[in-house]
């Protein structure tokens, strides 16, 4: 399942955003690709490193990990530091397929869940589509600035070339408290229907306490 969660950034933040990104220096993203993904890889990222750069990264951080639709949808139980990524001048990323685990910090995350927040309005750069492999077909996102797509890291995915402008983007990966994916959708579509009947029935009436029972046993059964 690919979910969207539009308007995770506003447009106040997204100023503030393309204001610090003017005080960074850019490197080669290819230096923190893996193997045969160093050489389909064609952009660039941010340094994040510096006192400015600290700061950026955390509240990206913070934005991202306090969103009750995202929490929902991922149940992740780590994060990787997140990356800004630019692209422009025809780069982009090649079909490839991430790193099953990726060191952040002191600890080591699977990564079950990939995530891009866009940065940039999308009418100001050519190409740039996130084009994601899903059961034989082409899923092509190319979301508004300050949406955030979120897909499962397990599938062949590549970013197609920007011909014009520059595309730039916020990504990262999570390590889910749920293995599964088809067990994640399962909970993550009880979770929107609990939501949906709460505002009609009351909450202590038998069909949303069945519900609500039904729901912490599956969380026993396949919460690491």
């Amino acid at each position: 399942m690919i979910l969207t969660v539009g308007g995770l950034l506003s447009e106040d933040e997204l100023k503030k955003i393309h204001e610090d990104l003017k005080t960074l220096s850019w490197r080669d993203g290819a230096e923190t690709a893996g193997g045969v993904a160093r050489t389909v890889k064609k952009n660039e990222q941010a340094d994040l490193t510096s006192r400015n750069g600290v700061k950026l990264r955390e509240r990206l951080e913070a934005k991202l990990q306090a969103h009750p639709v995202l929490l929902a949808y991922a149940r992740p139980a780590r994060w990787t530091r997140p990356l800004i990524s630019r692209s422009r001048d025809s780069g982009g990323y090649g079909l490839h397929i991430d790193n099953s685990f990726m060191q952040s910090g002191r600890q080591r995350v699977r990564t079950d869940l990939s995530f891009t927040l866009f940065l940039s309005d999308p009418q100001s750069y050519e190409g740039g589509q996130l084009a994601i492999e899903v059961a034989g077909m082409t899923h092509r996102v190319k979301g508004e600035a300050g949406d955030v797509v979120i897909y499962p890291s397990t599938t062949l995915h590549q970013v197609t070339p920007v011909t014009s402008g520059e595309r730039i983007v916020c990504v990262g990966w999570m390590q889910s408290r749920v293995r599964s994916a088809e067990q994640r959708e399962m909970l993550f579509d009880l979770e929107v229907l609990k939501a949906e009947l709460g505002k009609k029935l009351d909450p202590n009436c038998g069909e949303m306490l069945t519900l609500s029972k039904t729901m912490a046993n599956l969380k026993r059964m396949w919460l690491e």
